[in-house]
């Protein structure tokens, strides 16, 4: 066995819900998967072919080449991953569509000659592929968002917590978890999730000022419609069409 370590960033994806859809489909899925994660690997300007793959069932783990710049597997690499998925979910049948879980996390490992990964990093990848935030969070999102996001606390503070181009600090959470033997905190985010839309504007108010007030128009004119706008002006509407409008300045 190699004793020699190299420092590697290891990233893990799971399908969810994969079970139960049979073999057919999880088949397509598998390979629709390892197809989209290969095309954002080399957009984010990583060697695919550098990288040591391995089956997980229902999904897979890669080991970056070593000097792999890990801020690059967080962005771009998620944001192209969730844009492929979020793009073929729209035309795929309900058997076929595919969300994931992801988990990063980077440490020392043995790499043998043969491309076989052991250590402990592997360890933790496991337990935060399967950590219950992230399983809560994809499970209860809405369906147009592909894939949730975990970081090791390692990760995270070696390369989101600084803000690098591209990485926001603030669009992840910070969660505990236990699976099995290992208890730590991670780093969650949803990637792809649309902010809520804006409340729309409430409509203009209006009022209908009494007959015989000051600008109620006496005789030629009827009753007068007052429509508060946004900001400082008031507008005036008769019945006849006529529209005045005010300017108040306010100091």
């Amino acid at each position: 066995m190699n004793d020699e370590l190299e420092y590697r960033a290891v990233l893990a994806v799971d399908i969810e819900r994969s079970a139960g859809r049979g073999d057919r489909a999880l088949l397509e899925i598998r390979a629709r998967l390892t197809e989209m994660l290969k095309e954002a690997f080399e957009a984010s300007g990583v060697d695919w072919s550098a990288c040591l793959r391995h089956d997980l069932g229902d999904g897979l783990r890669v080991t970056a080449p070593a000097g792999t710049r890990k801020a690059a597997l967080v962005h771009p690499l998620v944001p192209e991953l969730a844009l492929r998925l979020r793009t073929y979910n729209r035309g795929a049948a309900p058997l076929t569509r595919i969300r994931v879980r992801i988990a990063l996390h980077a440490g020392d490992v043995h790499v043998s000659p043969d491309g076989t990964v052991a250590g402990s990093p592997l360890e933790v990848l496991a337990r935060l592929l399967d950590a219950p935030p992230a399983r809560a969070a994809l499970a209860g999102a809405p369906e147009t968002v592909p894939a949730s996001l975990l970081l090791s606390g390692h990760f995270y503070d070696e390369t989101v917590r600084h803000g690098h181009l591209g990485l926001f600090p603030e669009d992840f959470r910070k969660v505990g978890f236990t699976v099995k033997e290992h208890t730590a905190d991670a780093w969650l985010q949803l990637p792809g999730r649309q902010p809520p839309a804006e409340a729309a504007p409430e409509p203009a108010e209006a009022q209908e000022e009494p007959a015989g007030s000051e600008t109620a128009g006496s005789k030629t004119a009827g009753s007068k419609m007052v429509n508060k706008a946004s900001g400082h002006g008031v507008v005036y509407a008769t019945q006849h069409g006529t529209q005045h409008i005010r300017i108040e300045r306010r100091h």
